[in-house]
């Protein structure tokens, strides 16, 4: 656990690491006044539109396709909406359903829950109206917020305060005198990936810490007043956290209902983004275009090219930077841990198997079954600790604790230069004629082939062996290997129980929409 002197220290680094990225800037004593008091009523999240609209009121909060927002006008609205939620008579602590793709409404609708002192629930805009009702029944939803597109998932959620398709049409119940302050401020829920079975609800309360700005900041060199194309659907925590950031950095945010590789490019070029949030399909879909259409655009002014939310394989890593230049951050954590660790473009070079170093504020561990630290280069599995600690799934339950520290449900191993190194799922690892075998070293390898595009690979049942392992290989435009080819290239490079006994061609992976594969469709298919 992290004691009080360890914890002022990350406060202090992380304060530095915000004044260098003009987090806080060399404001007149009013605006700092009315800055700070706001942080101390209205909380981290509540706060951030109003703290933008001080110091960068006429600049572009957001660039979508309904045009641009002000940050003037962005905290305008979020407290009309706030008193449009208050007027309808809804109480502190009620939830805000939203159901939207990426543009402002989801935005201003989650600060506005905030400032109310109300819950925001994202939900997947990918939900079936089955799967969007019943998560909605078991997050709580009293108001549901949807995109008219999405009318036909939402048609199953009855709140008891309505549905809105339209902010215009909930704006004009609300009034422009500042809302009452609440007495806490709302939470957000976030949902998990869902790769294993139903999305969970994982709350976490307003952020009373710095620790995780801090731990960006410190190591992505993101500064004020700047762009941010935005890649992954912001109820995703990958693309919520950077939207967020560049909210507080009173940076522009760039959005596109749906993601598009080519119109990403354009609209960095159009908007000199110097950063990009994206999750490694998105990023492989960028490379995919090619050197010469990616030339084609100016990318000058890009630093950061955010990447996180699923495992980004090391190749990939390496073309990009080859592509674009030593400007990838790779991130490891998930909805239940926040932060991990973060690779810097140092690390990808000298490490690219790597998911870098612990990041401000957390606490990485490498333990036994039995809860036992393991030597440097054991492999073992990984607990996280945070200062902002995951509260427990909405619906009851959590992952396993042990000194303070939550299981990530990953294996892996430290390098001697303090580099994590992820091995694999814990719940992936199978046994082969009596050998551990981790699908993620073989995945890996398989996407260096000059033939493969994509791959995963995971176990399945074998009267002979117990286990063995199965291998799903997506080629490139205009190539093609053979499964006999595919083996023989694993069997070159790794040991011989790591060979694929299967190989199944697909047109391309299943996968969520932050890019996770969807592993339980690819084990129906190996049936």
């Amino acid at each position: 656990m992290i004691g009080r002197a360890e914890r002022a220290v990350i406060e202090l680094r992380s304060v530095g690491a915000l004044i260098r990225a003009g987090a806080f800037g060399l404001d007149g004593p009013r605006k700092q006044v009315q800055g700070f008091r706001a942080l101390s009523r209205l909380g981290p999240i509540g706060a951030a539109p109003r703290v933008a609209s001080l110091r960068h009121g006429d600049r572009p909060a957001f660039a979508d396709e309904d045009g641009t927002m002000s940050f003037a006008e962005l905290d305008a609205q979020v407290v009309r909406l706030a008193n449009a939620l208050k007027a309808r008579g809804m109480p502190p602590g009620s939830s805000v359903g939203i159901l939207c793709r990426n543009s402002r409404t989801p935005m201003v609708a989650a600060f506005a829950a905030s400032r109310a002192g109300m819950n925001a629930v994202w939900l997947n805009t990918a939900f079936s109206s089955r799967q969007a009702t019943e998560v909605a029944e078991r997050e709580g939803v009293d108001l549901l917020v949807h995109d008219d597109e999405l009318a036909e998932a939402a048609a199953g959620i009855a709140p008891r305060f309505g549905r809105v398709t339209e902010l215009d049409e909930l704006l004009a119940e609300g009034h422009d005198g500042e809302p009452p302050v609440p007495e806490r401020p709302g939470r957000i829920v976030l949902l998990t990936s869902g790769t294993t079975g139903t999305p969970k609800g994982a709350p976490r309360a307003e952020p009373r810490s710095l620790a995780l700005p801090g731990a960006l900041l410190q190591r992505m060199p993101m500064r004020a007043r700047e762009s941010s194309v935005i890649g992954p659907p912001l109820y995703h925590g990958t693309g919520l956290i950077i939207a967020l950031l560049s909210i507080s950095l009173g940076s522009q945010l760039v959005l596109r209902r749906r993601f598009d590789a080519a119109q990403l490019l354009a609209d960095s070029a159009t908007h000199g983004a110097t950063t990009w949030c994206v999750v490694p399909v998105m990023l492989q879909r960028i490379l995919a275009l090619g050197e010469e259409e990616i030339a084609k655009h100016d990318l000058s002014a890009l630093r950061v090219v955010f990447c996180a939310g699923s495992q980004l394989p090391a190749e990939v890593a390496t073309r990009a930077t080859e592509a674009l230049g030593d400007v990838i951050y790779n991130l490891y954590g998930s909805t239940e841990v926040s932060v991990a660790t973060l690779a810097t473009p140092v690390d990808v070079r000298e490490a690219p198997t790597s998911v870098g170093k612990t990041a401000l504020g957390a606490q990485v561990r490498i333990l036994d079954e039995q809860g036992r630290a393991v030597p440097t280069g054991t492999t073992g599995r990984i607990f996280v600790g945070a200062i902002s600690p995951f509260e427990g799934y909405t619906g009851g339950g959590t992952k396993e604790m042990i000194d303070g520290l939550l299981s990530t449900g990953d294996v892996g191993h430290f390098d001697e230069n303090g580099r994590l190194y992820i091995d694999g799922r814990d719940d992936e690892m199978i046994v082969s004629g009596g050998e551990n075998v981790f699908p993620r070293e073989v995945e890996e390898l398989l996407v260096t082939h000059p033939a493969i595009a994509d791959a995963a690979a995971i176990g399945v049942e074998d009267e002979e062996f117990g286990q063995r392992l199965c291998a799903f290989v997506v080629c490139r435009d205009g190539a093609s290997v053979t499964a006999d080819e595919v083996r023989a290239f694993v069997r070159e490079n790794l040991a011989r129980y790591k060979v694929p006994r299967e190989v199944v061609f697909l047109d391309e992976l299943p996968r969520n929409p932050t890019g996770k594969v969807l592993k339980r469709e690819l084990a129906e298919r190996s049936d």
